[in-house]
């Protein structure tokens, strides 16, 4: 969620900085929506991870009651 903001911030920042010429607003905006772009991908890896791993305790009390 903190991703998606950070991109609408900087995208608001950056049509601002165009309209009125400040190049120095312009870049803050894209360093913004490359900032929501990174925690993105950040969230969706952990998401992923915890997928991931979400079964993994279940598979391992079956394989441990198996080997008893």
């Amino acid at each position: 969620m903190a991703g998606k903001t950070d991109k609408a911030k900087g995208r608001v920042k950056e049509a601002t900085g165009a309209l009125t010429g400040d190049e120095s607003l312009k870049r803050e905006g894209k360093l913004d929506q490359a900032a929501g772009s990174v925690k993105d991908a950040v969230g969706s890896a952990a998401d992923t991870v915890r997928e991931a791993l979400g079964g993994a305790p279940a598979r391992a009390k079956k394989a441990a009651r198996r080997a008893h």
